[in-house]
């Protein structure tokens, strides 16, 4: 029986190898990325992670560390990284000896096999309760910037930070988009970071939260991108059919009004978990599928908001994996697309076809129920994994 299951899971590999060297639409390089959190006691080598990305090229992932086992396990891939530095390490940063130290243990020694592209700076720091960190933050992401630049790397890796959702002190309309008073003195100067460096602002935006706490009051439709009548901005007239939209606008609003229309919004996280307490509404597989799913064919449409059409999406989903140590609710711990043995934890439009020489994918992305040939890269990856690991 083993032998057995290692044989499918070696055929499964050799047909999505053959399967992907066929593929002439590009839909594989899709303008999204992934987050790889191992906040977990019983998740897969970081080596074998490497090979089932590589293979379906994925080429974005998000790290929450410098981990160095998975930046050596992705030499010479086509994958780019973000790799973070944590809160606990802002007061060292604002030192240029400490920072540039880091980077030369930490980036500099990977950098000529392994891609890194972003180092951010913290995460959600300014919505935390800690004024001794928000402090630090803007000092520290200078000075991260000012080692790169003294160690020639600035072209090469860019500095940011993220932020949750609740740095807004007004979401909608999204014309009417307006930061927290009193984290404008922090988020000015950061704004003007990222315009003299050229760095996109990051949110981590969860519609799944604004469900939770109003099912009541907010169309679980709305925030799972299924047809609905959508909510209209009464400034611009613009009609908005999913939250995540709304909330990206919102942010570029509250930009403008600070003075800044040359910063773009990127979405560091988004998702929806699978599993949470009893008290979580709306956290199923059922909806999870149709979250993730249905965001991506918006992102395959390479769409833009309705303020902003013009700006693709650019979504980094959350997360690869279910992450068991993770603490808080239930929910905290099933955002993952897979399980730690692989396997999915829900189909995203997905049908197994199996066939006497294995199993291939067959995606249906269509309203009709015909077959769709587009291979989605999430979709293989789910596949990949499940015979793989």
């Amino acid at each position: 029986m083993a032998s057995l299951r290692s044989l499918n899971r070696f055929r499964a590999l050799v047909l999505l190898f053959s399967l992907l060297s066929d593929l002439s639409v590009g839909v594989l390089s899709l303008g999204i990325g992934i987050n790889y959190g191992q906040i977990a006691n019983n998740l897969p080598s970081p080596s074998r992670v490497a090979v089932l990305l590589r293979s379906l090229n994925i080429s974005r992932v998000k790290l929450y560390d410098a981990d160095p086992n998975v930046l050596s396990a992705f030499s010479n891939s086509n994958v780019d990284f973000v790799i973070g530095l944590g809160n606990e390490n802002l007061q060292a940063m604002t030192d240029p000896g400490q920072a540039q130290t880091w980077i030369q243990q930490h980036v500099q020694p990977y950098l000529s096999q392994t891609k890194i592209t972003c180092i951010t700076v913290g995460n959600e720091v300014l919505t935390g309760n800690d004024t001794q960190m928000k402090s630090h933050l803007l000092p520290a992401m200078q000075t991260v910037n000012n080692a790169l630049n003294n160690l020639g790397l600035s072209r090469e890796v860019y500095v940011t930070t993220a932020h949750s959702t609740g740095i807004l002190g007004n979401s909608f309309p999204p014309s009417s988009g307006s930061f927290r008073q009193d984290l404008a003195e922090y988020i000015q100067p950061i704004l003007s970071f990222h315009s003299q460096t050229n760095s996109p602002f990051l949110i981590n935006a969860y519609p799944f939260f604004a469900y939770k706490g109003s099912p009541d009051q907010v169309s679980l439709e709305y925030v799972l991108f299924q047809p609905n009548p959508g909510i209209r901005d009464p400034v611009t007239n613009l009609n908005y059919d999913n939250m995540l939209y709304a909330q990206i606008d919102a942010v570029y609003s509250a930009m403008k009004a600070l003075g800044h229309t040359d910063v773009q919004v990127k979405i560091s996280e988004t998702g929806w978990p699978s599993k949470g307490d009893p008290d979580e509404v709306g956290a199923t597989a059922e909806n999870a599928a149709l979250y993730n799913g249905n965001l991506l064919q918006r992102i395959e449409q390479n769409e833009g908001t309705p303020a902003n059409p013009s700006i693709p999406i650019d979504v980094y989903v959350f997360a690869l994996f279910n992450e068991d140590l993770k603490p808080g609710p239930a929910s905290e711990r099933n955002y993952g697309l897979l399980y730690p043995d692989g396997s999915p934890v829900y189909r995203i439009g997905l049908q197994l076809l199996e066939q006497q020489q294995g199993y291939l994918p067959h995606i249906d992305y269509s309203s009709s129920g015909q077959q769709n040939t587009v291979y989605s890269s999430f979709s293989l990856l789910l596949i990949a994994l499940a015979f793989l690991i």
